[in-house]
């Protein structure tokens, strides 16, 4: 009498027990029989296509990283020449820096930017009752961004208004200003005429 040692049951199958498996799709990998046989090797010429394909396919991307570090030494080139105001704040979740190049804000691991040109408004609030500073940036098409970042003391919100209004004055145009230069232009050229 022959005796086979381990378990003498199948295993189960069924969506209950493979996410993966759908009825009459395919069959599952366990359900393989000898009779299958198996897999077939690969040609050598199928196996140098292959390869082929994956370097033709890493040659851009490389290319794209080379791009990438190449322009990377012209930004942090245009950040060293703007000798301006800046403004930045932050606390242990929150950061908001505003610079030359606009208006960056960051929660945990979400970031978000916003040049110059993209911003309608910026608007700051104080909370009456503890150390929150809210800086709301408003976009031209009626899309508000804020963000809370708690002040190491309530002392803190003159010295940060007066930076921030700092920045926002050398950097962002306001619509009067824009319309002021406009006539301006306007003025001198029918004088040039």
């Amino acid at each position: 009498m022959e005796q086979r040692i381990g378990s003498s049951s199948q295993p189960l199958e069924g969506a209950g027990f493979d996410p993966a498996f759908i009825p009459g799709l395919t069959s599952p990998a366990s359900a393989r029989t000898e009779e299958d046989g198996p897999e077939k090797e690969p040609e050598v010429a199928d196996v140098e296509e292959a390869e082929a394909a994956e370097e033709a396919a890493a040659a851009p991307e490389e290319a794209a990283e080379a791009e990438a570090a190449e322009a990377s030494p012209s930004e942090q080139e245009e950040d060293t020449e703007t000798d301006g105001p800046v403004f930045e704040a932050s606390d242990r979740r929150a950061r908001m820096v505003a610079d030359h190049r606009g208006v960056r804000l960051s929660l945990d691991d979400q970031d978000c930017e916003f040049r110059w040109d993209e911003i309608g408004a910026v608007e700051t609030e104080t909370a009456r009752f503890g150390k929150r500073y809210t800086v709301t940036v408003h976009t031209p098409d009626r899309r508000w961004y804020p963000i809370e970042i708690e002040a190491p003391a309530r002392s803190h919100f003159k010295e940060w208004d007066e930076q921030l209004d700092a920045v926002l004055d050398a950097y962002f145009e306001t619509e009067a200003e824009t319309e002021t230069e406009a006539q301006t232009q306007t003025e001198a050229e029918a004088d040039a005429d």
